[in-house]
């Protein structure tokens, strides 16, 4: 993806600067004596789409988990929007009350990496932060998980009444999704949002991250993608701005172009599968 397709996706002219998302700012996290986390720093602007990507135990999923308020910092800051306040300004997750946290989460979804889809049917588990979040009545919540049904490429009639129990993994993750969408997010962060699907089954996944982070809803919003992968498809077919985590820090932060030129001996393991194109 072009620096000049990358500002038209995010709703900006080329060359204008976005404002920023996300911005961590020398974070640091440890659990017991074993340090995950040593100093990292990053800003994530409004309309990028950002992958994250590292060996186990590099820090990723600690970094995704501090990024919802699930950790807190032993030291520095995470800042995200407030997309409630004029202007949308960078607040420090660290100051916010119940009340607050709340605030932004309205604004937020997440694909976690197992689903986390409730008993019961598609249908049920799409409306039910429809129900919760936005407090919206019946006739409105149906029309809402029809349009992210089809968005995920589900049928209504067929896919909605079906019992989550018996989705296979590629279905489950589309329900996933279905229903992160379904609130409108701003951010929308994925926990390995293709692990444990076969070939097919992931490109349909990594197509359906493009759909919803370049769709626009009424008000022309401009989406912000946060994923965590370790699938080099996905870094190939998507393009997203790259970052590697090493050892807790950020080994590598720039465009998949720069990623795939890069003679790093810690970069290179990854791209030993990846197309060259």
């Amino acid at each position: 993806m072009t620096e000049k397709t990358s500002a038209l996706l995010s709703g900006l002219s080329p060359g204008a600067s976005p404002a920023a998302e996300i911005r961590v700012e020398d974070l640091y996290k440890s659990f017991g004596d074993k340090s995950v986390l040593k100093g990292i720093n990053l800003e994530i602007h409004r309309g990028e789409m950002v992958a994250v990507l590292g060996s186990s135990g590099s820090g990723k999923s600690t970094l995704l988990r501090l990024l919802t308020g699930h950790f807190k910092p032993d030291g520095g800051r995470v800042l995200i929007a407030d997309h409630e306040a004029a202007g949308s300004p960078l607040v420090d997750l660290a100051t916010l009350d119940p009340v607050g946290m709340e605030q932004l989460e309205r604004h937020w979804a997440v694909v976690f990496q197992g689903n986390g889809l409730l008993g019961g049917t598609v249908y049920d588990n799409i409306a039910l932060p429809l129900r919760a979040v936005q407090y919206l009545d019946e006739e409105q919540i149906k029309d809402k998980v029809a349009r992210v049904v089809r968005a995920v490429g589900l049928d209504m009639d067929k896919d909605a009444p079906a019992n989550v129990d018996e989705l296979s993994g590629g279905m489950a993750k589309r329900v996933a999704i279905a229903r992160a969408i379904a609130v409108d997010p701003i951010l929308i962060l994925y926990d390995e949002p293709t692990s444990g699907l076969d070939p097919r089954r992931a490109w349909e996944i990594q197509d359906v991250i493009q759909a919803v982070h370049v769709h626009r809803d009424a008000n022309g919003t401009v989406r912000t993608s946060f994923i965590v992968t370790h699938d080099k498809d996905l870094l190939h077919r998507l393009r997203p701005r790259t970052v590697v985590l090493d050892a807790g820090r950020v080994l590598f932060d720039g465009t998949y172009r720069a990623f795939q030129q890069s003679d790093s001996p810690i970069i290179r393991p990854y791209l030993e599968t990846t197309p060259d194109s």
